[in-house]
C-alpha cells in the first residue's frame, strides 16, 4: 500500500513557484526591451511617411505645372495639385510655381517628430525623429 501511495507522489507534475517566477520575470524584462524600441521603430514610420509625401507632392506639381506653366500650385487645396493624397495626419502649407516656392508638410503632434520640406528645385530637407 505504501509503493502505491510513493508511485503516486512521484508521477504528481507540474511548475514550482520558483520556475513560475523566473518565467514572469524573463516575460518583464523582454516587454521593457521591447516597448521603447517599438516607439522608435514607430515614429522612424511617421519621419518616413512624411519624407515620402513631400516626393509624393512635389512630383503632382511639377507634373501640373508642367501642363499649366504659368500657374501656382498650392498644396493646402487639391484642386492646385492633381493626383496627390496626403497621408492621414499629414498636412502640407506652401506654394510652388516654375521658379520659386517651398512645400512644408507636418505630422500630427502625436506622431513627435519634425517637420519635412522640398523646394521647387526638388531639394528634400528631411523630417527625423525626435
Amino acid at each position: 500500500m505504501l509503493q502505491k501511495f510513493a508511485k503516486k507522489i512521484k508521477r504528481e507534475e507540474g511548475f514550482t513557484l520558483v520556475e513560475l517566477l523566473i518565467v514572469v520575470a524573463i516575460i518583464a524584462i523582454l516587454a521593457a526591451i521591447a516597448i521603447p524600441q517599438f516607439s522608435a521603430y514607430r515614429k522612424r514610420g511617421y519621419a518616413a511617411s512624411l519624407n515620402s509625401d513631400a516626393k509624393n507632392v512635389y512630383t503632382a506639381a511639377m507634373a501640373y505645372l508642367s501642363d499649366n506653366p504659368v500657374a501656382t500650385s498650392n498644396c493646402a487645396t487639391a484642386s492646385t495639385v492633381p493626383g496627390y493624397q496626403a497621408t492621414t495626419g499629414v498636412t502640407c502649407a506652401g506654394t510652388m510655381d516654375s521658379a520659386a516656392g517651398t512645400f512644408t508638410l507636418t505630422g500630427t503632434t502625436a506622431w513627435g517628430v519634425t517637420t519635412s520640406s522640398i523646394d521647387y528645385l526638388g531639394a528634400l530637407t528631411k523630417s527625423a525623429p525626435n
